[in-house]
């Protein structure tokens, strides 16, 4: 797609729609005289893995994330019919802030999707500042974290108590954009 073609696109969808949001880019909207103007996102972006058996967790988990102002991305939610699902998933994770492994008893054994989002994630935080949080491992269940996980990251437990696990995300993700900022 060209950059004319993307911007009558949008004029297009601005007819219908007050605002236009592109998933890690930012909002496009008109104002009051009729410009578009643009808002760049700066909402922290964070990937959500789980496996298929802990959907119910993980949309959960985005509502969650949404409601507290984050830009949290589910494959569930975010891919559209027709894209290619795998490359469009590399992207999210590699344009995310963080990424929210889901471990749990069906997660941690099960091969597949999961397990090669964590791989990819690993692979990503190599790229980053030692310092700085990319990987937020979380327990849904009692289940076994990977060694290598364990080893290297602390994770966070969801249960017993699923809002004191979610205000320790919370915490993370905002003590880490202030550094970042």
């Amino acid at each position: 797609m060209t950059s004319e073609e993307l911007a009558l696109l949008i004029s297009g969808e601005l007819r219908k729609s007050p605002e236009v949001e592109i998933d890690g880019l930012g909002v496009f909207a008109r104002d009051a005289s009729g410009c578009i103007t643009f808002r760049k996102g700066k909402r922290p972006r964070i990937f959500v893995a789980y496996a298929t058996e802990d959907s119910a967790v993980a949309d959960r988990m985005f509502k969650e994330l949404e409601a507290r102002g984050y830009a949290p991305w589910l494959d569930r939610r975010k891919l559209m019919p027709g894209q290619n699902w795998r490359r469009r998933i590399q992207d999210a994770i590699e344009s995310a802030d963080f990424f929210i492994a889901c471990f749990s008893q069906n997660s941690v054994s099960k091969r597949g999707g999961f397990q090669a989002e964590i791989r990819y994630a690993l692979d990503c935080a190599t790229r980053i500042p030692l310092d700085d949080v990319f990987l937020i491992p979380v327990r849904i269940d009692a289940c076994r974290v990977p060694t290598r996980i364990q080893r290297e990251t602390q994770y966070i437990d969801l249960f017993p108590d699923w809002k004191a696990g979610i205000e320790r995300i919370v915490g993370i993700v905002e003590k880490q954009q202030l550094l970042r900022s």
